[in-house]
């Protein structure tokens, strides 16, 4: 496959009809909706499949559906649309005075407990910029740094950071959220073994929270008693005061969530229950300058609060 012939034929125009194509599953619907006659459209698909040197698609009784290089023509497609969207969104952006716009990723832990006062502290003597914030696991906030999704990302400290540049961040602790009638809720501290005659409210499958529980499950030898995942921190609490079970939650969003339902917190005595948050970026080096500003911004603000949110 000569490069200079694939890039000829990667235009825009032929990406958007592919992805067309991907999704109405027939040229015909695919060329109605990109305004485009179906003659040009099979001639456009028929020249990029043969720039690629593969075929991208195959008929079936359904639809046309995706070859193993259509898949991956997939993937950059939507990357470069995506970008080509963000360029106009940013550029619209400088046009009424920002300054620069800053992509990142953080686990939930770090949006809930941290991020609302630090990035609010930032953002007062950087009135101009813009910050895109989106929350994922800490395994899909590596992956999205590492895949230069964004500029930098926030993850649970016993994440696989995969060779990234890792910064602390944060420090925060895990505590047994229950109802004030849980027969361990007059504790002072508990194991986590402790915990495991009670049910359980779990975090969604990917969080590190969720994983490092059933590690810790394993590690004493009981089953977990999972009655329920839920996607957040408020649906955790709310379980719990519905009578759902217990629940395991940083301190601060107890503090935040569960502390005005109702709820009783109680010390987890576990080594793993003080945990860290790091900041991880692909190269500090090569961060865009309002990039950098943020990140030595998170990456001090601890030493400079004393671990208090920034005010």
């Amino acid at each position: 496959m000569a490069l200079t012939n694939l890039l000829r034929k990667l235009d825009l125009t032929t990406l958007q009809l592919f992805l067309a194509v991907y999704e109405e599953r027939t040229l015909t619907r695919a060329a109605e909706r990109e305004a485009i006659a179906v003659s040009a459209a099979s001639k456009r698909l028929l020249e990029l499949e043969h720039a690629v040197g593969s075929a991208l698609f195959v008929r079936k009784a359904r639809g046309m559906e995706l070859t193993a290089a259509g898949e991956t023509l997939l993937h950059h497609a939507r990357r470069v649309l995506r970008d080509i969207e963000n360029i106009g969104l940013e550029l619209a952006e400088h046009a009424s005075g920002v300054i620069g716009y800053v992509r990142m990723m953080a686990n939930l832990s770090a949006i809930v407990e941290f991020l609302p006062e630090d990035l609010r502290a930032f953002l007062a003597g950087n009135e101009r910029v813009r910050i895109e914030l989106e929350e994922r696991p800490s395994g899909g906030v590596i992956g999205g740094v590492a895949d230069s999704l964004v500029d930098l990302g926030i993850c649970s400290g016993d994440a696989d950071t995969r060779g990234l540049h890792a910064t602390h961040y944060r420090h925060d602790r895990l505590v047994i959220v229950m109802r004030d009638d849980h027969p361990l809720a007059t504790r002072e501290s508990v194991t986590f073994a402790d915990t495991l005659d009670s049910d359980h409210v779990g975090l969604h499958a990917a969080s590190s929270i969720n994983m490092r529980t059933h590690l810790a499950a394993r590690q004493a030898g009981k089953p977990l008693r999972l009655r329920i995942h839920v996607p957040g921190f408020d649906a955790v609490c709310r379980m719990v005061q519905a009578g759902m079970g217990v629940g395991v939650l940083p301190l601060d969003v107890y503090n935040a969530i569960g502390r005005s339902l109702g709820l009783t917190a109680v010390t987890l005595d576990e080594a793993w229950a003080a945990r860290s948050l790091l900041i991880v970026v692909r190269d500090p080096d090569t961060l865009s300058p309002v990039s950098r500003l943020l990140f030595d911004h998170l990456s001090t603000v601890e030493a400079r609060t004393g671990g208090a949110p920034a005010a």
